[in-house]
């Protein structure tokens, strides 16, 4: 009996569905990026272009930075403070889920980074080490999870803060994720002239306070939030820490979301409404 040859169409089809799985594969390993349109998300009509355009950060000239990219976030690291200079990241709805837990993570040194402390350096300092981007942002993934707990994601913080507002702070930004689709969000330390104090043999400089700055690209409206939080505990409400992002600019000096069409940015980071962000 002839053996009967593979038809060209069913190799081709063959090929391709081999791609589209190995795509599917190395898409589940790494952090999604892209347009909403290509992640199969309902963008807003007056946004558009790639995602991690708006995780870009414009920094004062005099501020020593060295960048990294990590499995769902970057990061501008300062080898003087031995601290990010801020953290940026796209929560995406569905990365507020998933299996891969923080219990048995260890925190690790980044060689790649120069100045990068080790967990050593925070040991009986008194201070928390605290994640920028936190760890239940990262379960989507266990190498998103494992890269979160790089020490150049992290900064002294007073456990009242870390363990508190700060901590009610990033449970909100998964909801909100949820509700809106996606979020962009940028974080980091705040260090003034007057902040000397240093803890470990690595000499890390601890931030007298923390920024974050959050928006929501993807809504008919886009918005966008900011808040500071001083380095202790937090008394009062959220709202009482909560500000447009152009005052966070102003203080930080940091330029945040210059990817945005120019009406829409001087329109989102001038005003903001934290009735409206902490609604149902």
């Amino acid at each position: 009996m002839r053996k009967k040859s593979t038809s060209p169409i069913l190799v081709i089809l063959i090929v391709a569905a081999a791609a589209i799985a190995a795509v599917c594969i190395a898409r589940s390993h790494s952090r999604s990026s892209g347009t909403p349109e290509q992640r199969g998300e309902s963008p807003s009509a007056q946004i558009t272009g790639d995602a991690t355009d708006l995780l870009n950060v414009t920094l004062p000239p005099s501020l020593s930075s060295v960048t990294k990219d990590y499995n769902g976030f970057s990061l501008s690291f300062n080898p003087d403070n031995r601290t990010p200079n801020y953290v940026a990241w796209e929560l995406l709805a569905s990365e507020t889920y998933g299996n891969h837990s923080r219990d048995g993570q260890k925190f690790w040194q980044d060689t790649d980074l120069p100045g990068c402390p080790t967990t050593k350096d925070y040991t009986n300092s008194g201070y928390d080490r605290g994640h920028i981007i936190p760890a239940a942002d990262q379960k989507w993934h266990s190498d998103a999870m494992r890269d979160c707990f790089s020490m150049a994601n992290i900064t002294p913080q007073d456990h009242a803060l870390n363990a508190g507002a700060w901590a009610t702070l990033e449970e909100k930004e998964r909801l909100w994720a949820r509700r809106d689709s996606a979020l962009i969000i940028i974080g980091g330390p705040i260090y003034t002239d007057s902040d000397r104090k240093r803890i470990g043999e690595a000499r890390v400089r601890v931030p007298s306070s923390f920024f974050k700055v959050i928006l929501a690209p993807y809504l008919d409206s886009p918005r966008a939030i900011g808040f500071i939080y001083p380095n202790m505990q937090a008394p009062g409400n959220m709202a009482d820490y909560a500000m447009s992002v152009d005052e966070v600019e102003r203080i930080t000096g940091f330029d945040f979301f210059s990817a945005l069409p120019d009406d829409i940015e001087n329109e989102v980071e001038a005003n903001y409404s934290f009735k409206t962000w902490n609604r149902r």
